[in-house]
């Protein structure tokens, strides 16, 4: 394949997995009330796009898919303080979801593809997941601790922490708010994607080397 043709079919490939990973997200098997959902492994389109075509064109196609993402999640948006609205972009979007970019980066670096497939995934998600932590923590830590049912929540689940007020409420909700929908996805991401190049890898990694 020479270098036009092998952009070519990288363009073509990556505006499919952008679509894909944009149908996969509406599909949720939950929701949770202030943003954030269990999807069937929507993540997982640009974490193999990253994983076959290199860094470059795994970031370039999840700033696309951020920006997707953020048209469509607009209306949750609405109301913010310019500082939140600024942050909120950045944080929930454009470099959560910029980051699963990041998928393939043990390409070539572990020699079992299915391993570092699967570990490649696992840190870019967990990159999404400390975004959505920092923006909970950082953006959303007034709205914790001016609501008093978030302490009964944190209550509920970890009667040990009842007493948490300010930051430290602030940081254990958000970690908890996020975890409920990002560490089962993660989990389900990781198994899924393991299988698929464990099973697949020839017919699904056929590809030039990493750019």
């Amino acid at each position: 394949m020479n270098s036009v043709s092998k952009r070519t079919f990288n363009l073509v490939l990556g505006g499919i997995m952008v679509a894909m990973a944009t149908v996969l997200g509406f599909i949720k098997v939950y929701e949770a009330p202030y943003g954030g959902a269990i999807t069937v492994c929507s993540m997982l389109p640009i974490l193999f796009y990253s994983y076959r075509c290199g860094l470059k064109w795994g970031l370039g196609a999840g700033l696309v898919h951020s920006v997707l993402q953020l048209l469509l999640g607009m209306s949750a948006l609405r109301g913010l303080s310019v500082g939140t609205l600024v942050g909120s972009i950045f944080l929930d979007y454009i470099l959560a979801f910029t980051v699963l970019g990041l998928g393939g980066m043990f390409r070539g670096k572990i020699k079992n593809d299915a391993v570092a497939f699967t570990l490649g995934g696992f840190v870019a998600m967990m990159l999404r997941y400390f975004c959505s932590f920092l923006s909970g923590w950082i953006l959303w830590a007034d709205v914790v601790n001016d609501a008093p049912y978030m302490q009964e929540v944190i209550a509920a689940y970890i009667p040990a922490l009842s007493n948490l007020t300010g930051t430290t409420l602030a940081v254990v909700y958000s970690l908890v708010y996020n975890g409920v929908y990002m560490i089962p996805e993660i989990i389900l991401t990781c198994v899924v994607g393991f299988l698929l190049v464990q099973f697949a890898g020839k017919q699904v990694l056929d590809k030039p080397k990493q750019a």
